[in-house]
């Protein structure tokens, strides 16, 4: 394990301008790359040896049909999978280099660094601004009260909260329509300034209005950070995603640019899942 110096996805997050311009350095350097990924559940295979490398600083969409595996994968980029008690995963998926399947890797650690929005917009029975607060709390990134109102309040701008809420910070977040709530946990999210942001069908409990900020937001947190989204909406995919990957019945069938995915599928199964005929 790297000490709470090094920045890197497995370190404990320290709050830094560093993380902003480390993007220039690595070139077109994969942020993630998994290698020959299976999943199995009990004795019932979900994932057969995924390979995919994927950018920083652009948004990867996984589009196909359900029950396809694309969830499953997005859940070993965090080692979600771990807290399903029949789960086993075979192969290696590197973040920055490292293997966050290695012994002595703690999922904990790493899930600060791998940043998860769920598809229901799940906020804490808390303030809002405790929302915000909790993650760099536990994790000791803030000493005093004015520390913390800064991590906040960067954090609600970021998620294009701050207007919104600025003057009921103390009231629940729970109050808030459903758009808003998602907002709030993509800020709860960023506030321990994670390197990968995962999202989980992240606009389908929400009306149309909303979709489009939260949709405006990704193409903003992008400029900082990997994201990788589940969609089964491809107009969604085109819109908000730079690299597209196709998965159907447990296989990634293929990856590419996403105007390429759409125009010039390479698969006939990409093709036909494009088209309609089936999905």
């Amino acid at each position: 394990m790297p000490d709470s110096t090094e920045r890197g996805p497995l370190a404990a997050p320290v709050m830094t301008a560093e993380r902003v311009e480390r993007g220039a350095l690595t070139g077109a350097a994969a942020k993630v790359s998994a290698r020959d990924i299976s999943v199995y559940y009990g004795a019932k295979q979900a994932l057969f040896d995924v390979s995919i490398d994927i950018p920083d600083r652009a948004v990867t969409a996984f589009i196909g049909p359900s029950g396809c595996g694309k969830t499953t994968f997005l859940r070993c980029i965090n080692r979600m999978n771990d807290t399903i008690e029949s789960a086993r995963v075979s192969g290696s998926i590197e973040i920055e280099g490292k293997n966050i399947y290695a012994r002595g890797v703690d999922p904990v650690v790493l899930r600060t660094r791998v940043g998860m929005v769920f598809q229901k917009p799940n906020p804490f029975p808390k303030s809002i601004y405790e929302n915000v607060a909790y993650g760099p709390r536990i994790h000791g990134m803030a000493k005093s009260k004015a520390a913390f109102d800064d991590i906040v309040e960067k954090s609600l701008r970021r998620a294009g909260l701050w207007e919104e809420v600025k003057d009921r910070l103390h009231q629940s977040g729970t109050g808030l329509s459903g758009g808003q709530q998602q907002r709030l946990v993509i800020a709860r999210t960023i506030a321990v300034d994670p390197d990968i942001i995962l999202m989980d069908e992240p606009c389908s409990a929400l009306d149309p209005i909303a979709t489009d900020k939260i949709e405006q937001l990704i193409d903003e947190l992008r400029q900082t950070y990997c994201i990788i989204i589940v969609t089964h909406s491809m107009a969604q995919a085109a819109r908000v995603s730079q690299k597209t990957a196709f998965f159907h019945l447990g296989n990634l069938v293929e990856t590419g640019p996403t105007e390429e995915i759409f125009t010039r599928p390479r698969d006939t199964r990409t093709q036909d899942y494009i088209t309609g005929r089936f999905g």
